[in-house]
């Protein structure tokens, strides 16, 4: 676990060329975007921040969307970064969202994958109470975690993805998560972004088989984002970066070439 208060993060690509961020969504790291960092690389310089409480950066209490902006505007002054894009994905994407609203002079143009800027209900409330169970002095391997996370959920790849967050140290198993900080933080976490106004462009892709982003949440887009365009990619969930991944980096590189 990381002491400062810089988020830990990779980068790919040259400093010399336009700067994207790329955020991740709950219970993720740096690397599940890496996919489109790696295509964009080429052209732009791609900075893959672990989000506070995940990943490698530094444990906090607090996991308000605020704190979290703030972060990201910390990582792009200690790399100099005056002007920005940035990508995120679910919980990734409101910290994104939170940043135009705090910053929005800094942000040349934002992209929203499967998320809107509402509050949600427990939408991850069966996740969040199936690490919790988890025994993990029990855990003797990757194979133990997964049969008693299988207890509760079903999908092989969502346990593989939650399985990342588990490394294995001199005295057994531990959570590179901080599953407290979460699970006491969860509301906030679930909770809308700040009211505010950004007018640059700004894409909100959409899983054409999830809930995340729907016509409900139409008036809360457009009251903060007065230049959004929506792209639906059909046959995906909420993971649509995952499922259709040249499709996702396809869109993701045709907006920011606009």
């Amino acid at each position: 676990m990381a002491d400062s208060s810089l988020l830990n993060h990779e980068t790919l690509g040259t400093d010399t060329n336009p700067a994207i961020i790329i955020i991740h969504g709950l219970f993720g790291d740096k690397d599940n975007l890496k996919s489109v960092a790696r295509e964009l690389s080429e052209n732009y310089f791609c900075i893959l921040p672990d989000a506070r409480n995940h990943g490698d950066s530094f444990h906090s209490d607090t996991m308000t969307y605020a704190a979290m902006a703030e972060d990201i505007l910390n990582l792009a002054n200690a790399l100099e970064i005056e002007q920005f894009y940035l990508l995120g994905h679910s919980m990734g994407g409101k910290i994104a969202m939170e940043t135009c609203m705090k910053a929005p002079d800094r942000i040349k143009a934002a992209i929203f994958a499967d998320i809107s800027p509402t509050a949600y209900e427990g939408t991850h409330d069966s996740i969040m109470e199936a690490l919790s169970s988890l025994n993990i002095s029990q855990v003797k391997s990757r194979g133990d975690a997964d049969k008693q996370l299988a207890e509760k959920i079903s999908e092989k790849g969502i346990r593989q993805f939650l399985l990342k967050n588990l490394q294995k140290t001199d005295n057994g198993y531990q959570w590179r998560l901080n599953l407290d900080a979460l699970k006491h933080n969860y509301q906030l976490i679930s909770a809308a972004v700040s009211k505010g106004q950004y007018s640059g462009p700004v894409l909100f892709i959409k899983g054409g088989n999830s809930n995340y982003l729907t016509e409900k949440h139409q008036q809360e887009v457009r009251s903060r984002f007065s230049n959004a365009s929506v792209k639906v990619i059909e046959g995906t969930g909420h993971w649509l970066h995952a499922e259709k991944p040249r499709l996702f980096n396809r869109l993701v590189t045709e907006f920011l070439t606009e």
